[in-house]
């Protein structure tokens, strides 16, 4: 089986460059035995940069570049020259990457604007020349400061999808046949759990050249919260969708439990979650009749708005469209 290009989670060890020497040279000259000082400062360490890309939508560049080293600075010399800067390392990382500490995880900076730039090792300052030390009482250092060290560290890059609508729903539920539906994604779909293992997006086109992004995650199963299943490695994508659409088969005999097991995961994942706007969609529809549709509709709690949908079918999608556009608009 072929690996999958989506990459979602890495771990890389960064270090920046360190600080270039500062110079303890004294000037000489024919006609000048005893000059001054005249050293030099050093040049600053290069930077570990990262930047947000648009244009990058998977951490798979990043997956086997382990090791990513800066420039040190180079050492001031003579007649006052400074040291050469180190040159900068420029990371491009797709927009939505949260960078941790691997030691501690504690989450140093998220990147969420295209264009968006962050410095994550700060290169080492260079050392001053001994022409900064000289006084009335010193006026031959022959002593420099040396250049700064570095920063280093081991850094957790994880990726979460930036999408105005996240799919919730238990495997075979028919995500990924509304987003082909309704988007011109290509999702893989067949009849069995578990079709779904990396996360697809899909841009909803909407009435007067509106539109949205719909993201579309692996199957959640009861338990994921402490994963069970493959829902759990992707739960993070959904945290920065800004409705979330519920999805139960009309095939479930009780519609509301099953919202219950979704909602009641996530809650056990994240409780910030739930603030979320919610729209309910149960799906296909096309296998049941008008009366138990009816007998469904009685035990669906009333806090959340509710569609009947059948991608196969093509029915009850407009609606889908509309109630997702109010959510995306409360």
């Amino acid at each position: 089986m072929a690996e999958s290009n989506f990459i979602d989670y890495v771990k890389i060890f960064c270090a920046s460059g360190h600080g270039g020497a500062g110079s303890t040279h004294l000037h000489r000259a024919k006609y000048v035995p005893k000059g001054g000082p005249d050293g030099g400062d050093g040049g600053r360490g290069g930077h570990i940069i990262l930047r947000a890309n648009p244009q990058f939508w998977t951490l798979i560049h990043l997956k086997y570049r382990k090791v990513v080293r800066a420039e040190h600075g180079g050492a001031g010399s003579f007649a006052l020259r400074r040291g050469k800067n180190g040159e900068d390392i420029y990371l491009d990382v797709p927009v939505g990457v949260t960078v941790k500490d691997a030691e501690t995880d504690e989450i140093i900076t998220e990147l969420i604007e295209p264009g968006q730039e962050f410095i994550l090792c700060k290169g080492g300052r260079g050392g001053l020349g001994n022409n900064n030390f000289k006084s009335p009482t010193n006026q031959t250092p022959r002593y420099a400061q040396p250049g700064e060290d570095g920063q280093e560290g081991w850094f957790i890059f994880e990726l979460k999808l930036l999408a105005d609508v996240g799919l919730v729903g238990f495997p075979n539920a028919g995500k990924s046949t509304l987003l082909s539906s309704i988007t011109s994604a290509k999702p893989k779909i067949a009849n069995y759990a578990f079709t779904t293992l990396e996360p697809n997006l899909g841009i909803v086109q909407y009435h007067d050249d509106r539109s949205f992004v719909m993201a579309d995650i692996p199957g959640i199963i009861e338990g994921a919260h402490e994963g069970k299943g493959i829902g759990i490695r992707f739960l993070r994508h959904i945290e920065r969708n800004s409705v979330l659409l519920f999805m139960v088969s009309a095939e479930e005999e009780d519609i509301a439990k099953g919202y219950e097991i979704l909602l009641g995961e996530l809650k056990m994942y994240n409780p910030e979650l739930l603030v979320k706007q919610r729209v309910l969609a149960v799906t296909k529809c096309d296998l049941i009749d008008g009366k138990r549709q009816k007998e469904i509709e009685k035990t669906i709690p009333s806090d959340i708005p509710h569609v009947f949908i059948s991608s196969v079918a093509q029915t009850g999608l407009e609606t889908l469209k509309d109630e997702l556009w109010k959510a995306l608009n409360r």
